[in-house]
């Protein structure tokens, strides 16, 4: 039986020659299988890599979510990579750098043709509502400024259902676009406006990306919940964010900035 274009593994030079202007600024290894994208670059960050390099792996046995989450992946279901990006400077120059790479991820998956792309607070990528992805952004300092790693996990298809309910409604790809592009041709462009976005993000930090991402911010005014270790902390109207990448809430105390937590819609 021969297997389907899915379950073969990413062709390093095939994206390189999708890239574009972007073709040279990555160097991608592909896995079959490994833990967690993320955990592997992390390791080999510390050993100097260039800036720029990509591990994607068609399966995670335990890739890593917010707040310890697992993010299970396959080929057929799922595209899973982790990103090494460095930036000169300490760590506060890096606020809201998942924020703008949820610009990156929103404007491919629109450039791809989806509709109903949403960015949710403060690392979730939404189509028509339901979950589709997610970011996580790992940080640590070396000599002369910071190293990123940038891990980004987005559904091709619906997971199956697991022992314990999602969190949040799950999306897929495959129900925006019709039919479903090749995973090089949706790395691809991924990866070209995360080129793009990290360098304006470099220049000006996430202030210059502010704007964009409250274009596509998916419960703009609308009544939320924020948790905090699994208690509801604050209520009140989601404004947004301001331009460090802070969630704004509107309260019965007034307008309160609020750094971590979970996000959920309030009942009517």
């Amino acid at each position: 039986m021969t297997s389907s274009p899915r379950s073969q593994l990413i062709d390093p030079s095939l994206l390189d020659s999708l890239l574009g202007t972007a073709s040279g600024r990555f160097v991608v290894d592909a896995l079959a299988e490994c833990p967690s994208t993320s955990s592997v670059l992390l390791e080999r960050a510390r050993q100097g890599i260039r800036s720029g390099t990509l591990v994607v792996a068609d399966r995670q046995t335990a890739g890593r979510g917010r707040r310890g989450r697992s993010w299970q992946s396959s080929a057929e279901a799922s595209l899973t990579f982790s990103l090494l990006w460095r930036f000169s400077g300490g760590v506060s120059r890096l606020a809201g750098l998942s924020l703008a790479t949820g610009v990156a991820v929103a404007r491919a998956l629109v450039g791809c043709g989806a509709g109903g792309v949403g960015l949710k607070w403060p690392n979730d990528i939404l189509l028509d509502e339901g979950k589709a992805g997610g970011i996580l952004v790992e940080l640590e300092s070396e000599p002369g400024g910071m190293l990123a790693v940038i891990g980004i996990g987005l559904n091709l298809d619906l997971p199956p259902p697991g022992e314990e309910p999602f969190l949040y409604r799950p999306a897929a790809l495959a129900q925006a676009l019709s039919p479903l592009p090749d995973r090089h041709q949706i790395l691809a462009r991924l990866l070209v406006e995360l080129a793009g976005v990290l360098d304006l993000f470099a220049d000006g930090g996430f202030s210059v990306l502010r704007d964009e991402w409250q274009v596509h911010h998916a419960w703009q005014d609308r009544a939320v919940r924020l948790f905090d270790g699994g208690r509801a902390e604050r209520e009140g109207i989601c404004l947004g964010i301001d331009a460090d990448g802070a969630l704004l809430l509107r309260t019965a105390s007034g307008i309160e900035r609020c750094l971590a937590g979970d996000l959920t819609l309030r009942a009517a």
